[in-house]
């Protein structure tokens, strides 16, 4: 790749429809994690398991720690690794199984004692995260070396993001319309275990076939694929010395702080999702089932939106743009609720009217966190300008660290919102007292917008425009050809 690139210009390197699917398609596997990590794992050891919230909360943070080291060790690895597969492929591969079979074990935990029930989580939650970085890091590292161009590169992130909203909706839907069915031990299905333990199943399968899938399918892309730098000795203070280099990096520092606050938002929102489903909105598990898949086509309409609103205002204004939308739209049905101005609970009228918000909402929210991602590609170039090396493992490893890391943040601050409101545990529905139901909506909210408001205020200093980006690849092809 590094004599192919010198030749290549910004307005050149299209990417194949066929590579954009294999690329985007491995997402799944992380849309699956995410979906059960977020949605549903908090409250199927809280509430179906009997684990209190405060240890649930707490083993998965703490999982979230141990597993942040994994992060830049496999970004420094698989941007220096030397094989006949290349620097990223390997680790694709050796994933595949790993994550699979741990995502499986995660959710159908043996007969155990309170404390036993706390410390398989975390190490369970562990493996999974960890397993998942090393296919998911050298995955996403893909795009820059695919292209350099601007618009290409949204493209590729788009199809990333819709593929992960496919994975963890498809998911999601088979759970509220399939697995989740009332029985007469359980009631709703929510509180059935059986429902859990066939989800993690049909995860692991999930996320099997499109790891697998995504690496065999890019697979042919490797002969013209960057080569990594010369080998040398080991040299753990070195590799810290070029990390921080690499990372020193003010457009890096925009998309770093927007992930942090978006990634807190997501968590919070994401862990409570059940919980306002279930006893602020009133829906049966059948309804949000209904509700589900409006993602999908959120998602659909944001493969297109983001390259359009990318090429027509540029991706920094673009993503500021759309995240103040979805900033300003995201409370709305909640305070409507809260003024008693919705819909009753649980009615047909007020499923769809929030199937319509959520359709507008998560495809704000899609469209913007796909610019930012394509951001990260940009970073690539500048930093290499400087340091005189191409370092998007590291890059891409401080993305996922965000995600993983902070976003167990968010999942903390959901419970201690349950706390703080005093949410019984094993609650039914039907049966929670109306008051706790509405001061936990009133937490909500201005927690979600600082959040959100906080994410936009970092992407103000992201620097990168189409014209420097531009003269940013010319400059590194002038350096290439010089030498």
């Amino acid at each position: 790749m590094n004599a192919s690139i010198d030749a290549r210009a910004e307005t050149a390197d299209k990417i194949s429809r066929s590579t954009r699917f294999y690329y985007g398609f491995g997402s799944v596997a992380y849309g699956v994690k995410d979906n059960g990590f977020v949605y549903f794992l908090l409250f199927y050891y809280n509430q179906v398991l009997g684990l209190p919230g405060h240890l649930a909360s707490a083993a998965i943070l703490i999982a979230l720690v141990f597993d942040a080291v994994s992060d830049p060790i496999v970004g420094n690895l698989s941007d220096r690794l030397h094989s006949k597969w290349g620097r990223r492929h390997p680790f694709m591969y050796a994933a595949a199984f790993p994550v699979a079979f741990s995502f499986y074990g995660l959710w159908n935990p043996p007969e155990l004692s309170e404390d036993g029930l706390f410390y398989f989580l975390m190490f369970n939650a562990l493996l999974v995260r960890t397993f998942i970085t090393f296919y998911e890091v050298p995955s996403t590292a893909l795009a820059p070396e695919l292209t350099p161009n601007y618009d290409e590169r949204t493209k590729l992130a788009a199809a990333r993001h819709f593929f992960g909203w496919v994975g963890g909706i498809t998911i999601a839907v088979v759970m509220y319309g399939f697995l989740m069915v009332k029985t007469p031990e359980f009631g709703e299905g929510a509180m059935n275990p059986a429902a859990y333990q066939t989800y993690g199943l049909l995860g692991a399968v999930m996320i099997f076939v499109a790891i697998m899938t995504s690496a065999v399918g890019t697979h042919r892309h490797i002969p013209s694929l960057m080569q990594p730098p010369p080998k040398r000795k080991a040299s753990l203070k070195l590799s810290l010395l070029e990390a921080k280099e690499t990372l020193a990096n003010r457009s890096f520092y925009a998309v770093f702080g927007f992930g942090l606050f978006a990634a807190m938002a997501g968590g919070l929102s994401g862990s409570l999702s059940i919980y306002f489903g279930t006893y602020f909105w009133g829906f049966t598990p059948g309804q949000l089932g209904v509700l589900v898949p409006t993602g999908l086509i959120s998602a659909t309409l944001a493969l297109n939106f983001a390259p359009y609103v990318s090429h027509r205002y540029g991706k920094k204004r673009g993503a500021i743009g759309l995240s103040l939308f979805a900033a300003g739209l995201g409370p709305t049905p909640y305070l409507a609720r809260l003024a008693d101005l919705t819909p009753a609970s649980g009615s047909t009228e007020l499923l769809m009217l929030l199937i319509v918000y959520n359709v507008i909402e998560i495809g704000l929210i899609i469209s913007s966190t796909t610019l930012v991602s394509a951001m990260i590609a940009d970073v690539v170039e500048e930093s290499e300008l400087v340091t005189g090396r191409r370092s998007e493992g590291i890059f891409f490893a401080a993305r996922s660290f965000i995600s993983k890391s902070v976003s167990g943040l968010g999942i903390m601050l959901g419970t201690l919102l349950l706390s703080a409101v005093d949410f019984p545990q094993d609650a039914k529905p039907g049966e929670v007292d109306p008051q706790i139901i509405e001061n936990l909506g009133y937490g909500y909210v201005p927690m979600i917008i600082a959040l959100y408001l906080s994410a936009i205020l970092c992407l103000v200093a992201y620097n990168i425009t189409r014209e420097r980006h531009l003269k940013n690849v010319e400059a590194l092809a002038a350096r290439r050809s010089a030498s």
